[in-house]
């Protein structure tokens, strides 16, 4: 992984920004308003087709060289005022080098009929690394996904449709790269049947390389200073060149749900409030069923949850996710109150041995220092505040969350109805549509079904080989003291410990992986004391915990979900005895690509195993759950889904048996 780079800019008098890495300006000198409308929005035919979209339609835009929003903020303006209330915009942009938040604001500033939509665009603009990052507007309407890196990096793994392409880099004679034949075939191969294309170039050899691609480039009449410009529409995947490898059929989205937009959600937690949400801001009509008396009761009812990002330097998919994650849960916090529901104080990560420092090392060489960086033992206790024996590695946007008020938000919009005391016992599909019952008591029905209820799932047939285990975790509740209030961030090393909320420290937490019982144990409360002696002798005092005795220590106790790759599982599901039949031949030559169709579940969805990340990993899926049941751009990189996706697993045992 590379560590993101903020555009270096330079100002002119009139406060315009210019790129130094490529001698170029952001826009034109004479009205970068007028030539985004005209070039981008006009020759794309952006009005008619926003007021063409039917409620709950959607088109989407794609674009190369996101520089200061303005091609977005002048689409989304447009988009307000001609498309109806029930239609949504998706906009996706790749980005090498993003503005810092600054600098986007100043950028911004520029164009005062802007600042309604600039404004939400900024205070959702926190917490953009490297990856894929979703960013979501105007109550759900917009969405805007940016891809952060190089664009032949970040393309080929996005799994989308685009409707209009902005073609917007740099001049081609400055960034050549952004002008390749490679770049356009990425263009074809995402291209919806019939997609418009637009730029302000009409060099000759780009007009050529876009045409070999696929598409019918016009030249046009320019505006300002450009004599030509060109537009054109995507005609199909040239004949002379291959055609791009298609999804494997275990991982290609399932047929889309015509009628009802109603989908049934099992599971009142983290994992299933957000999938609520994100079907919801969607115009999904959501029955959310709990079966306690009030929703997030079980691992997502912790006090304090850590907004905590375990990487991994080398990219693999789960540190792609939690990145990606980390982002889009950061963005959510800013709606809810903080200093009671979340606090971004940062978290501080002990580098309590040899090899803890040397992990924290690589990380810091491998991300930028706005999401990690190194402190020694003096700079640590200065921003936690007490006295500590270790540096570590500071993540400054993180923080700890009261993962009920997220439950609770999340759950609050119109369209969703929280069933609480409901207990699915049994699922049946009928006519169409699934039953949630208990003994002969049907619960609710909707045409699908998503089932994020953590290890709970293992209930229903046709998710019980799924291979998840519980893991029960203890947390430790205690009373802030005058003394431990100077704790100032999230110290981890173990476990952790965090600033007080509402007068109360949490500390944890345990790990048993045998116990059922969910009565908290004295023996785990000492063990969490112990925890808390590691991370800060000082700390420990400050609380008078070594006077306490573990009897006498109050906390809750709940389970945790996870799989064996500790990803979560996420998407949809698969027949299990169809799957093996349909992709017998996977025994014999694991290379083999059957061409049978997937024989899903109709309308049967997944969100579990968020094992201990759930803040970071479920918003996240949840957006991943409702691209999948929307035929939308796909919140993470292809090759993250496919590692999140249910059928890995009957995938997997198929291949363990080549051979055999």
């Amino acid at each position: 992984m590379n560590p993101i780079t903020h555009a270096q800019l330079d100002w002119d008098d009139q406060g315009r920004p210019h790129s130094r890495v490529f001698d170029d300006v952001y826009f034109s000198d004479k009205s970068g308003l007028e030539e985004t409308r005209y070039v981008f929005l006009e020759q794309n035919r952006l009005q008619e087709r926003f007021a063409a979209l039917p409620v709950g339609g959607r088109l989407v835009i794609g674009e190369t060289g996101f520089g200061t929003g303005l091609n977005f903020l002048c689409a989304w303006q447009l988009f307000e005022q001609y498309a109806v209330a029930g239609a949504h915009l998706h906009f996706v942009s790749v980005e090498k080098y993003p503005l810092s938040h600054a600098d986007l604001q100043r950028a911004l500033a520029l164009w005062p009929e802007l600042q309604p939509f600039a404004e939400q665009l900024l205070k959702q603009y926190i917490a953009i690394h490297q990856g894929f990052q979703r960013l979501i507007l105007d109550n759900g309407r917009v969405t805007l996904t940016l891809l952060i890196g190089d664009a032949l990096e970040q393309l080929p793994q996005l799994d989308a449709q685009i409707d209009a392409w902005f073609l917007d880099g740099f001049a081609p004679a400055k960034n050549p790269d952004m002008w390749t034949a490679e770049l356009f075939a990425e263009l074809a191969r995402l291209a919806a049947p019939g997609a418009t294309i637009s730029t302000f170039t009409s060099t000759g050899w780009v007009r050529r390389l876009i045409n070999a691609a696929g598409f019918k480039m016009k030249r046009t009449p320019g505006i300002g200073h450009k004599w030509e410009i060109l537009r054109g529409e995507f005609l199909g995947w040239p004949a002379q060149t291959p055609l791009p490898p298609a999804a494997k059929p275990w991982f290609a989205r399932p047929p889309a749900i015509d009628g009802e937009r109603h989908a049934l959600v099992i599971g009142g937690g983290l994992a299933g409030c957000t999938t609520a949400a994100s079907l919801a801001a969607r115009g999904w009509r959501v029955s959310l069923l709990e079966r306690h008396t009030a929703l997030a009761q079980e691992a997502s009812g912790n006090p304090q949850g850590v907004l905590y990002l375990k990487l991994s330097a080398h990219g693999t998919a789960l540190s792609q996710l939690i990145l990606s994650g980390f982002g889009h849960t950061r963005r959510l916090l800013e709606h809810l109150h903080r200093g009671v529901d979340w606090d971004g104080c940062g978290v501080l990560q002990l580098a309590f041995n040899a090899k803890e420092a040397e992990r924290q090392a690589q990380l810091a060489a491998a991300f930028s220092p706005g999401l990690l960086h190194l402190l020694n033992p003096a700079q640590a206790q200065a921003r936690a505040g007490v006295a500590l024996e270790h540096g570590g590695l500071f993540f400054p946007e993180g923080g700890w969350v009261h993962p009920p008020a997220l439950c609770e938000w999340q759950a609050r919009h119109p369209l969703i109805t929280v069933l609480t005391h409901h207990e699915a016992l049994e699922l049946q599909r009928v006519d169409g549509q699934w039953h949630a019952l208990a003994g002969d008591t049907r619960l609710a029905s909707a045409p699908v079904v998503v089932l994020a209820g953590a290890a709970e799932i293992k209930r229903f047939p046709f998710s019980a080989d799924l291979p998840l285990k519980r893991i029960r975790g203890q947390i430790t509740r205690l009373a802030q003291t005058p003394q431990s209030e100077a704790l100032a961030t999230v110290v981890c090393a173990e476990g952790y410990v965090a600033p007080a909320r509402l007068g109360e420290h949490t500390l944890g937490a345990s790990f048993d992986f045998k116990s059922d019982d969910l009565t908290p144990t004295v023996a785990e409360h000492a063990g969490n004391l112990e925890m808390l002696r590691e991370i800060s002798v000082d700390l420990t005092q400050r609380l008078g915990a070594d006077a306490l005795a573990p009897e006498q220590l109050e906390g809750r106790a709940a389970f945790r979900c996870t799989s064996p790759d500790y990803l979560p599982i996420v998407g949809p599901l698969a027949e299990r005895a169809a799957f093996d039949q349909a992709y017998a031949a996977l025994r014999k030559d694991a290379r083999q690509i059957p061409e049978a169709a997937c024989p899903w579940l109709d309308g049967l969805y997944i969100n579990s195993g968020h094992g201990s990340r759930g803040l970071i990993t479920a918003p996240l899926c949840a957006e991943l759950l409702a691209a999948w049941l929307n035929d939308e751009p796909l919140p993470v990189p292809a090759s993250v889904s496919e590692a999140c996706h249910p059928n890995r697993f009957a995938l997997r045992a198929l291949i363990r048996g080549t051979g055999g």
